[in-house]
């Protein structure tokens, strides 16, 4: 019985290191990827500033599919889903409608396995992309996908605003505090001593101008808005032909902060009506009010003569798109450069009431923290109200 024991017991040994030697083998084999880089690099990356003193521009980000050995993987296609940070009830971002969700969706052949493209982020937080790469050959290589993170840092210039508010914030607490803290006593006919009236109606007039400010903004942001829409006049339309080439851009004319969009370029001969594929596109999404570029894509149509992309607008104001078809550089085929274009109506979503009630506790928390640090002074420093 013994020596039976003992061999069950050598062979459970020998199937659990083959198990573990298999499972270790097979993780430090080399397999397909896909490289990340991006420009500037993910470490000095900032999100997007509204009002910014320095223009801004996109990221530069770069998939590179390669096989194995390293090695690019050629024509592939390339399917890219780039997901916004998830929110957090607590620190909520500039744009809380973004917050998880879907900034875009595209799907483009890559000769050389490349997809490049420039994207603004508009958020801090972690950025998912979700990269699946398919031969465009069938059974070329085993399809496969992998998940990517940018991990976008808080703008540094956000922490300082922040802590003048506090000090402003605080400083205002510590007054009251120390003014409630040493009221004299009351006189005949009077609600609340002399000083306590002074705090509480210099703190109406800062409460009257914080309103009239708001509103101020308010007004300026629309009159923005509405200039914007002056630009209708130098959008080109969004069908053009030239030299026996036609070049069709459709898609939503209305978008909404926090959805995807939808678009789509057609390239075809004129005279056959067939769809013209491999021709070189430029795609550009661009913010009007501030003629800034949030997106843009170089590559070429599909076997349909198409592209088509989904992307989300993060900022309700008017936008284009512009398409422009290029001639493939090397390529024998005659294609005349052609632009298309469209206006798009992006329409803002408020911010929801709780982030804004949650500002409105952290505001109140470091008035209270002041008004408790001035109370507690004026305890120390009053022998009166020590003593009772």
């Amino acid at each position: 019985m013994k020596k039976s024991h003992l061999f069950r017991v050598i062979v459970t040994v020998g199937i659990v290191l083959s198990i573990v030697y298999s499972l270790v083998g097979s993780a430090q084999t080399p397999v397909s990827r896909v490289q990340l880089s991006t420009n500037p690099p993910i470490e000095k990356i900032l999100p997007f500033e509204a009002e910014a003193a320095k223009p801004q521009s996109p990221v530069t980000i770069t998939l590179q599919a390669v096989d194995a050995s390293g090695n690019p993987l050629k024509n592939s296609l390339i399917n890219l889903d780039i997901l916004t940070p998830r929110s957090n009830f607590w620190l909520t971002t500039d744009f809380p409608i973004v917050e998880g969700t879907k900034l875009l969706q595209m799907s483009a052949n890559a000769p050389d396995g490349k997809l490049e493209i420039q994207q603004i982020l508009p958020i801090r937080g972690k950025y998912q992309l979700k990269v699946n790469v398919s031969p465009l050959v069938a059974n070329a290589f085993t399809p496969y996908e992998q998940i990517l993170n940018i991990d976008v840092p808080e703008n540094s210039i956000k922490y300082k605003y922040f802590a003048v508010v506090a000090a402003i914030l605080l400083s205002m607490g510590l007054l009251g505090g120390w003014v409630i803290g040493g009221q004299e006593e009351l006189r005949q006919g009077e609600i609340a001593p002399q000083s306590v009236r002074l705090l509480l109606s210099a703190l109406t007039v800062v409460a009257i101008f914080t309103l009239l400010f708001i509103n101020i903004s308010a007004e300026v942001a629309e009159a923005h808005s509405g200039h914007s829409s002056n630009q209708e006049a130098i959008i080109a339309p969004s069908t053009q032909q030239a030299q026996g080439l036609e070049i069709r851009l459709d898609g939503d004319k209305n978008a909404t902060v926090g959805k995807l969009a939808n678009f789509a370029v057609q390239v075809k001969d004129t005279q056959t009506g067939q769809p013209i594929k491999d021709v070189a596109l430029q795609v550009q999404a661009i913010a009007l009010e501030h003629d800034l570029t949030i997106f843009t894509y170089k590559g070429i149509t599909n076997q349909a003569g198409q592209l088509t992309w989904q992307e989300q607008f993060f900022d309700g104001s008017l936008h284009k798109i512009e398409v422009a078809v290029n001639p493939l550089p090397g390529s024998n085929q005659q294609v005349t450069p052609l632009k298309a274009a469209q206006k798009v109506e992006v329409t803002g979503i408020a911010p929801p009431m709780y982030t804004r009630i949650i500002s409105l506790f952290y505001f109140t928390a470091l008035v209270g923290i002041g008004m408790a640090i001035g109370l507690f002074i004026q305890h120390r420093q009053n022998p009166k109200l020590r003593a009772n």
